[in-house]
């Protein structure tokens, strides 16, 4: 725990924040593994202390985690935090993954000018200089279906060898009409990483969000009275299997031959019919156990609660 700044709730406080990865294959989405990020803050040394880890360097355990498993990803989705990262990008890089993500929007790139000079510029000042005909439509499918302006532009970036295609999405056709830009980086081959190529691979990284959203309030990710580490890392263990049986469950129907009346299609109506099997099971074993359970009930009647 530490102070520090919280996109989700735009301001500075004090949370628990971990670092996950996720496999995603058009068909489903799974949690895969988390770190837990010690805010130097809250370490005796500061950020001298040998704990201390800044939060690319735990994805980047992460993902050796994944491929020592043979989970090889075509591409890997990143927020901005480490798009920002050249260090992080390299050794994306040198592992010799293809990448997408975000970057802020005063990021600086070389970009060359009509004269065939190299011209040094921040994202969002190269933005402003489009003609809005290079900005073309893309649909976007996600909860609500949206449709984003995008452009697409060849740069250098500090570091990095050679160039690499950013993107400019906007949710207008024109720059100054616009109220929501995002700036993309990625290392995918031109002729792929087109604009809308870039917009809808990108999306995907929305079923994390699903993740939590679902996470949080129907297995009680955030509901721990608990500080250590372990028990925190055993808390969202136990919440990541939850979340993968119950998924498991809705791809492959188990719950549904015995406990369900209707098509398991959603998480909830999964998670429902898996309490409605465990309170049958429960209820069937006391029919049985009577005796064991209330010579037992004074001492663990909270557990049996």
């Amino acid at each position: 725990m530490g102070r520090q700044y919280i996109g989700e709730i735009g301001k500075t406080d004090n949370p628990i924040v971990v670092v996950t990865t996720h496999l995603h294959d058009g068909k489903k989405s799974l949690p895969l593994d988390l770190e837990l990020y010690q805010h130097a803050n809250s370490l005796r040394e500061g950020k001298k202390d040998p704990e201390f880890k800044k939060k690319p360097e735990l994805a980047l355990a992460l993902i050796e985690r994944s491929l020592m498993r043979g989970y090889r990803p075509s591409i890997v989705l990143i927020d901005a935090g480490y798009g920002n990262n050249t260090t992080f990008l390299q050794e994306l890089e040198k592992r010799k993954l293809k990448y997408l993500g975000g970057l802020a929007k005063n990021r600086k790139v070389l970009r060359e000018t009509s004269a065939k000079e190299r011209e040094e510029t921040r994202l969002d000042k190269l933005a402003s200089s489009l003609p809005d005909e290079t900005f073309t439509p893309v649909q976007v499918n996600l909860d609500k279906p949206k449709t984003v302006w995008a452009a697409t532009v060849e740069v250098e970036l500090s570091q990095l060898e050679g160039t690499r295609k950013i993107a400019i999405v906007m949710n207008a056709s024109t720059f100054n009409q616009a109220s929501d830009i995002d700036y993309f980086l990625t290392n995918v081959d031109g002729s792929t990483a087109t604009a809308e190529w870039i917009v809808t691979t990108y999306a995907q990284r929305n079923w994390v969000e699903v993740f939590y959203r679902e996470a949080k309030g129907w297995l009680g990710l955030s509901e721990y009275q608990v500080r250590d580490y372990r028990s925190l890392i055993r808390h969202f263990i136990l919440v990541f299997c939850a979340y993968t049986f119950i998924l498991w469950h809705i791809k492959t129907g188990g719950l549904r031959r015995r406990w369900a009346s209707k098509p398991l299609n959603t998480f909830v109506d999964a998670l429902e019919a898996f309490r409605t099997a465990m309170s049958f099971r429960f209820i069937e074993w006391l029919n049985h156990n009577r005796d064991v359970f209330f010579s037992n009930i004074a001492s663990l009647g909270f557990v049996w609660a």
